[in-house]
């Protein structure tokens, strides 16, 4: 146990388990920001459901055998039935967390319409989806909910080159927004993460001439997803917060 000040400058006690008995669900949960936070969560006493889509990603997940992990074989969650079977499982859930995502760079002459339809399925549609079935599988008490955007869902002019990327991000930032009102008075708390370009190997290795130290770290962006997603955020919705490093 940890003593944090209070606004009268007392001290509460704060547990260093905020979520100790409390079930999340995190799609994309298998990839690189995926994995630091179902780390963070574990280590905070979450039970993580994990549904994954690449099963080479599932059999080299680090967290696999821990007893706190339900790795779901979940497939598409732009698909209603899909994600119906993912939340269907999930006992008390408190916070649902949606990473699960894609990336296409091309200029718009070079981005066709399925291109286009499946950068809105897989960053949109599976976002709304999830988080349709999270508000449905919620407890009446509330939750929690953190979507992640991106820095040109924010920044437009960012999106040069990457337009179907940018406008399924940015309706993401929106459903944000939109849902933080309609559902606070259930006290469930919506909010997203805009990351700039993330630190992990791929990314690395598909830019190695750029300055990397300035990117940010997965665990540092997790930890921002840990707090909007927690118990101990109490007043905080529809926010989109930027992490975006030193970039």
């Amino acid at each position: 146990m940890k003593a944090g000040s209070s606004a009268n400058g007392r001290y509460r006690v704060m547990s260093d388990q905020p979520y100790h008995d409390r079930h999340v669900v995190i799609t994309g949960g298998t990839g690189g920001l995926g994995i630091a936070v179902v780390g963070a969560l574990l280590d905070a006493g979450a039970t993580c459901h994990v549904p994954y889509f690449v099963a080479a990603e599932a059999a080299r997940f680090p967290h696999r055998d821990n007893a706190r992990v339900r790795l779901i074989d979940g497939g598409d969650l732009a698909n209603e039935t899909v994600v119906a079977r993912v939340y269907a499982g999930v006992p008390r859930l408190w916070a649902s967390i949606h990473i699960a995502g894609g990336f296409a760079y091309a200029p718009i002459g070079e981005t066709t319409v399925a291109t286009l339809r499946r950068q809105i399925d897989m960053n949109f549609t599976s976002c709304f989806l999830c988080c349709r079935a999270a508000v449905a599988t919620m407890a009446p008490d509330g939750g929690r909910i953190v979507n992640v955007a991106a820095r040109p869902a924010l920044e437009g002019r960012a999106g040069a080159n990457m337009t179907a990327y940018a406008a399924s991000k940015a309706a993401v930032a929106t459903l944000t927004m939109a849902l933080a009102e309609e559902v606070v008075a259930r006290n469930i708390l919506v909010n997203a993460v805009a990351p700039s370009i993330l630190d992990t190997p791929q990314n690395r290795a598909d830019m190695p001439k750029a300055d990397h130290s300035a990117w940010p770290k997965v665990e540092d962006v997790a930890r921002t997803i840990l707090f909007l997603a927690s118990p101990d955020n109490k007043v905080t919705r529809g926010a989109i917060v930027p992490v975006y490093g030193k970039v």
